[in-house]
C-alpha cells in the first residue's frame, strides 16, 4: 500500500486561526505525519508548518480519514491539549457511512482493541489483552444497503471506530482493512472528523470546530 501513496494535493483548508491553535479540514489520502521512508514524506504537518512553521503535533487522524485536526501554535498550547486528549476532555464526532443498516437507532459499542500483531496496522477486538475502547453511535439516515451514522468515541484508540463499526457488523465503506465485498467498492474510507470541542489554551473557554463531510 505505501508504494501506492499519492497523496491529494488539495491547497491548506484553515477552519480556525488564532495566536494559540491552528484547526484545518484534512483531506483524505493524506498522512498526518510522515511515513518511514522518502515517498511518505508529503504529510499535513509538513504542509502545514510550511506556512506555520511553529506548529506542533497534537494528535493524529488516520490516513485515509478527512476532517477536523488541531495543531498548536506554541509549547503551552501543545501540552494544554495532550492532556485533554489524554484525559478524554476532548469531545470528537466523526461521519460514517456504512455497509447495512443497524436495526437499532443508536447504540453504544465497549470491546477492548489491540494491534494485530501478524496484520499490523490492523486492531482487532482482545479481552484478554486489549485496552479499554468504547463507542457511541447514532443513525442518521439510511441510503439503500448503506447508512449514515454520527460516531462519538470515548475514547481514542488506534482505529477504533473502524473496528467497531467491523464488530456490529457494519463495516465503514471502502475500508482497506476491515471492509470486503461491495462495501469496498466506493471511491474513499467514508469516515470524516466532523467536529471538535475543546477547552481554549488561552483563558479555557469551550471551543467547537465542524467541517463538513465531503460524502
Amino acid at each position: 500500500m505505501d508504494s501506492e501513496y499519492n497523496p491529494p494535493q488539495d491547497p491548506l483548508v484553515i477552519l480556525h486561526e488564532d495566536a494559540e491553535v491552528l484547526l484545518v479540514d484534512k483531506p483524505s489520502g493524506l498522512l498526518s505525519v510522515p511515513g518511514k521512508g522518502e515517498h511518505l514524506a508529503d504529510c499535513l504537518i509538513a504542509r502545514v508548518q510550511a506556512v506555520f512553521p511553529q506548529a506542533l503535533l497534537v494528535h493524529r487522524l488516520d490516513r485515509d480519514t478527512s476532517g477536523v485536526m488541531i495543531f498548536a501554535l506554541t509549547p503551552h498550547a501543545q501540552r494544554h491539549l495532550g492532556l485533554q486528549f489524554e484525559k478524554r476532555m476532548t469531545r470528537k464526532t466523526y461521519v460514517a457511512r456504512v455497509w447495512g443498516v443497524p436495526e437499532e437507532k443508536s447504540g453504544s459499542v465497549d470491546l477492548p482493541l489491540i494491534v494485530d500483531w501478524p496484520n499490523r496496522p490492523r486492531q482487532k477486538v482482545c479481552h484478554e489483552t486489549g485496552k479499554p475502547a468504547q463507542t457511541d453511535w447514532k443513525r442518521v439516515k439510511t441510503d439503500g444497503e448503506t447508512a449514515r451514522l454520527r460516531l462519538f468515541p470515548k475514547t481514542g484508540r488506534s482505529h477504533q471506530l473502524r473496528v467497531h463499526m467491523l464488530a456490529l457488523g457494519h463495516p465503514i465503506l471502502d475500508d482497506p482493512f476491515y471492509a470486503t465485498g461491495p462495501a469496498r467498492d466506493f471511491p474513499r474510507l467514508m469516515l470524516h472528523s466532523e467536529e471538535l470541542r475543546f477547552n481554549h489554551p488561552q483563558g479555557g473557554a469551550s471551543t467547537k470546530v465542524r467541517a463538513k463531510a465531503p460524502f
